[in-house]
């Protein structure tokens, strides 16, 4: 645990297990936008181990029903940023599970590769 990070304190819990929790995302991109954290303190995805992957998975698949429950999306993007360079600008994992909604944006194809849309990938 680390005293000044926002995703060690737990006071925003909606469910939790023993090596994971959800809790809505402080920056929400959507109605019901939640955020599966390990409760390690651990910064990069491949570190987990792979009980806590496991867990953030389980915990994906009961936010999803939840929030299908409470906001009845008609979609939704799966995201984790890893590194500075991947756009992870908190150094404690989080999984994103972002609803979507039919006509949120005037074309949602691509989803999240819309992010670096106008580049062209090198040959290497």
């Amino acid at each position: 645990m680390a005293d000044d990070c926002e995703l060690c304190r737990l006071d925003q819990v909606l469910f939790e297990a023993n090596e994971a929790y959800v809790r809505y995302d402080n920056n929400a991109l959507s109605r019901g936008h939640v955020l599966v954290v390990p409760r390690r303190h651990v910064a990069d995805f491949f570190e987990m181990t792979a009980t806590e992957k496991a867990r953030v998975i389980e915990l994906l698949d009961r936010a999803k029903a939840f929030i299908a429950e409470e906001h009845s999306p008609d979609g939704y993007n799966i995201g984790v940023n890893v590194g500075r360079a991947g756009g992870q600008s908190r150094m404690h994992v989080h999984v994103h599970l972002i609803p979507r909604y039919t006509g949120d944006v005037a074309d949602p194809r691509g989803g999240i590769r819309c992010v670096l849309a106008n580049r062209k990938a090198s040959s290497q």
